[in-house]
């Protein structure tokens, strides 16, 4: 075939493919959707999946139906037909499983498609009083000061709060010990009672620690100041900028997965965060809004990996089988 034959073939076969991708997007959905959630019902991430695809379902006509599949949710969806019709509640755990095991069945890199995010929960730096911390300089000098002796806490390896005080540590150039608890109750007790220095708190539950005066807040991960503590950096003004959403919540599809239906749920997704009654739902849920392209969504998650790996390697996390 001659060079120029070959050319007008190789465009054809990619408008035929356009065609047939715009052709699917057209008839999507026609029946409910399925979303494969690792997590249990009623938990956070739940809670938020269906303040979101709730509405979405209406708007296309169609129910986005949440089956709560605990850790095999991520593989059904990766084995699934790539055709919009079963899609993963994906969430900043996806990532943090690259760190805790040695091997997975999936690639999320490359067997998973970012689709929308749907928001993230920031966090803030809590100090315990009796430690006399007013600022993020004054922990990093007492850790400096005292290498290894200045504790955090945390939920367990893998949480978020584990995740923040590691990335923190990493930034500050710091040692620190951990300390792990059996859930956040627990290390508020401890950090109240200055048993442990510091703890990476959700903003919404902080609160009324601050109101209290049972903890002191020493910087928040939101971008910008919050209206209700004006007064309170951010880390970034800190001079430390983690990550704004250590945890966060969002749809992912199976690879290959048309480009037009992907754009197709992109879209109803931002039209959904966009209504007042979801956005000040998920606000109740200590989650921010935070509407992306799946470009975006997909740089994000991409960014979160390479953090990830970075996190694992030089905390020397013993990884699973």
């Amino acid at each position: 075939m001659a060079p120029i034959c070959k050319l007008w073939a190789a465009a054809a076969s990619v408008a035929a493919l356009v065609a047939a991708s715009a052709a699917l997007a057209d008839d999507w959905p026609n029946h409910p959707v399925l979303v494969a959630s690792p997590f249990a019902q009623g938990t956070t991430n739940d809670i938020v999946a269906r303040t979101v695809l709730d509405p979405a379902g209406s708007q296309i006509g169609q129910p986005f139906v949440i089956e709560n599949r605990p850790g095999v949710g991520v593989t059904s969806v990766v084995k699934a037909t790539p055709d919009g019709y079963t899609l993963l509640l994906a969430t900043s755990a996806l990532t943090m499983a690259v760190v805790l095991h040695k091997s997975l069945p999936y690639d999320v890199a490359h067997d998973l498609a970012p689709v929308a995010m749907f928001g993230g929960e920031p966090s803030m730096l809590m100090a315990a009083p009796e430690k006399g911390y007013n600022s993020v300089a004054d922990l990093i000098a007492a850790a400096k000061a005292n290498p290894g002796n200045v504790k955090f806490g945390s939920v367990g390896i893998g949480s978020a709060s584990y995740t923040a005080g590691e990335r923190f540590r990493q930034l500050a150039g710091i040692q620190l010990a951990h300390v792990a608890y059996s859930g956040p109750a627990a290390a508020l007790d401890d950090l109240t009672a200055g048993r442990i220095d510091f703890y990476f708190v959700p903003v919404t539950p902080a609160l009324p620690l601050i109101v209290q005066g049972k903890a002191v807040p020493l910087a928040v991960s939101t971008p910008k100041r919050l209206q209700s503590l004006p007064g309170l950096p951010t880390l970034i003004e800190s001079g430390y900028p983690l990550p704004i959403y250590l945890t966060w919540c969002g749809l992912a599809a199976p690879a290959n997965t048309p480009v037009a239906i992907v754009s197709k749920l992109n879209s109803i997704i931002g039209k959904v965060l966009d209504l007042p009654a979801v956005r000040t739902k998920l606000l109740r849920t200590g989650y921010l809004p935070e509407p992306m392209t799946a470009e975006q969504f997909a740089h994000f998650v991409a960014e979160d990996l390479a953090a990830m790996a970075k996190l694992g390697a030089e905390a020397h996390i013993e990884t699973a089988n």
